[in-house]
């Protein structure tokens, strides 16, 4: 069994496949390695009425863009996994699937017998070049205050939850409104659960705007193709909430005050836990109107734009609050609330331990260049703001796919010059 390979990539999701497809085309061996199978991160960590929030257009993995019938719509999540089950499949990529990566290390800092040994549940491989395409999102974020709660209290994390079914009788509480915590309290409210929400700080987006999807608008603004290092947000955008929208029901805006109005309990951010008694901060009017500020400068942007370009559109009126806090609740009774469940919609750890090479800053995050480390060999793609807001999603990806597999192309031109040398010389010394 070949043990070296040029190229060793360390996940089989949308980015590996991506990088893989394009080092193909380059004619550069390579192997995948995914602990799952591919897309089992859509299929197993999405609840059941999950959608894109993206329209499907945005879909253009390298060498096979959507081509649906509907590309103003938003996928499903089990259509997400068949598009990338279909993209596996039409260039038929060298993947180890079922194989876990244990530990990657870097035999020597020389650059004349550089090697990257991976450590996989199959046994160890050698690699020139490391492509590593996990993602961010790897441990399911519960905060230590959890501890503190009752046990009959169920807790499960939004990577977790699959549908109101499967949760126990009661009301729920999710904590955290990004776009993964708004969306699940609205398919428990759409499915009749009495639903409590700690809102955060998360901004909102709209979801059409005279006359577009609001992702059409900005596409033509450019902003899908502003690079980090020009962001006005600059590397700290990365750590930045997503806005809330959805893609359901053919895509809407979601109006937390709206939901207020059907029956929703909204509070401010979770402050403390005493026991079944729960302490919420009083800035719930200020996480609204924060929501609501960004998405009217989302929109102030888009009437700029076509102001400027002189481009005719229906004029919308300004967005109207339909609901304002009053008297919100800074604690909360759970027995009294009959509230059984919590979801924590709060994120996620990023956890690369099991890479020994020094190329991380002091929160674990690789220090890269467009995905390209320091150390020679090892690149990262399919995180958030790699280089676009499109790098960890199906739009951006192909962009740093092809810019990592030209720059590996490069790299393997260079280790096999170095090799070429290495050995006449010592056919000479012979």
């Amino acid at each position: 069994m070949n043990t070296h390979y040029p190229v060793v990539i360390v996940g089989g999701g949308q980015a590996g496949l991506s990088v893989s497809y394009c080092l193909k085309q380059k004619g550069i061996d390579h192997i995948i390695f995914e602990k799952n199978k591919v897309a089992s991160a859509w299929a197993s960590k999405r609840w059941d009425s999950f959608c894109l929030v993206t329209p499907n257009w945005q879909c253009t993995l390298p060498g096979f863009p959507y081509a649906g019938d509907d590309p103003h719509g938003f996928m499903h999540r089990d259509d997400i996994v068949k598009y990338v089950e279909a993209y596996a499949e039409s260039f038929q990529p060298n993947i180890e699937e079922g194989v876990s990566v244990k530990k990657i290390t870097l035999s020597s800092s020389s650059s004349s017998d550089r090697q990257y040994h991976i450590d996989t549940t199959i046994g160890s491989y050698s690699a020139s070049q490391v492509v590593i395409a996990v993602g961010g999102y790897h441990q399911p974020k519960y905060p230590r205050i959890a501890e503190r709660l009752p046990s009959e209290v169920a807790q499960i994390h939004s990577s977790e939850y699959k549908n109101p079914a499967a949760l126990p009788e009661g009301a729920v509480l999710v904590v955290g409104t990004g776009q993964s915590g708004c969306q699940i309290a609205e398919d428990l409210h759409l499915a009749g659960k009495k639903v409590h929400l700690c809102v955060g700080g998360a901004p909102r987006s709209p979801r059409e705007y005279r006359g577009k999807d609001v992702v059409d608008w900005l596409d033509q603004l450019g902003y899908y193709d502003i690079p980090i290092d020009e962001h006005p947000q600059k590397e700290t955008v990365r750590t930045k909430t997503n806005h809330y929208v959805t893609g359901r029901g053919g895509g809407r805006e979601i109006d937390l005050r709206q939901f207020a109005t059907e029956g929703m309990q909204l509070y401010g951010k979770l402050d403390e836990i005493q026991g079944n008694r729960l302490i919420l901060k009083d800035d719930l009017q200020q996480n609204l109107d924060q929501a609501d500020g960004v998405a009217e400068s989302i929109k102030r942007t888009i009437d700029a734009y076509i102001e400027k370009n002189n481009i005719e559109a229906p004029i919308e009126a300004s967005y109207e609050p339909v609901w304002q806090p009053e008297n919100t609740p800074v604690s909360v009774d759970l027995k009294a609330e009959n509230i059984t469940t919590i979801i924590w919609a709060i994120g996620y750890h990023m956890d690369f331990r099991w890479i020994d090479v020094p190329v991380f800053d002091g929160k674990g995050y690789p220090t890269h260049e467009r995905g390209v480390t320091t150390a020679e060999g090892l690149y990262f793609i399919g995180l958030p703001w790699l280089y676009t807001w499109g790098s960890g999603r199906f739009s951006g990806v192909a962009r740093d796919a092809e810019h990592l597999a030209e720059r590996i192309a490069i790299q393997n031109k260079d280790i096999s010059k170095k090799t070429a040398r290495v050995f006449n010389q010592v056919a000479i010394g012979s």
